[in-house]
């Protein structure tokens, strides 16, 4: 089955992809999840402009994604939320707090897609985050949770 990945899949492809799987991957799996689309040529355009927007705000090659890990791993990024007693947050960091938070420390705009998260964060403090800028970089993220 041919099918166009409308969303990254690890292993398989990146957002745009016409890619070949097994019809039973993608039509129990892929399909009913919204990760993929059926491939037909009117669907090809789409693919496309999934590619040019992919392309727009991605890293630009391997040395501006290094410059770009050399100012995130540079210093600690401070997160603002709303925290009650103790510590506790109403809610958890998201990666879109991180993605803003991270594009105010930098002045770089950073996809909320490539922040990858070891688990919720629900409590003040340093936490630890991994944002991967390219396919052969990645940084480790010095995050900093305060209340607001």
């Amino acid at each position: 089955m041919k099918i166009i990945l409308t969303h990254e899949v690890e292993g398989l492809g990146s957002a745009g992809d016409v890619v070949e799987v097994k019809d039973g991957y993608g039509r129990n799996y892929l399909v009913p999840q919204g990760l993929a689309i059926r491939w037909t040529r009117g669907a090809q355009s789409q693919a496309d402009a999934i590619k040019n927007a992919r392309s727009a705000r991605a890293v630009r090659d391997v040395a501006h994604a290094e410059e770009i890990k050399a100012k995130l791993e540079g210093s600690a990024v401070n997160v603002k939320v709303k925290a009650g007693q103790g510590g506790r947050l109403f809610g958890a960091v998201t990666v879109a707090d991180i993605a803003s938070a991270l594009g105010e420390a930098t002045g770089e705009s950073i996809d909320k897609r490539t922040i990858v998260l070891g688990g919720p964060i629900k409590a003040l403090g340093n936490h630890a985050v991994s944002v991967k800028l390219h396919d052969e970089v990645s940084a480790a993220v010095a995050l900093n949770v305060v209340p607001a």
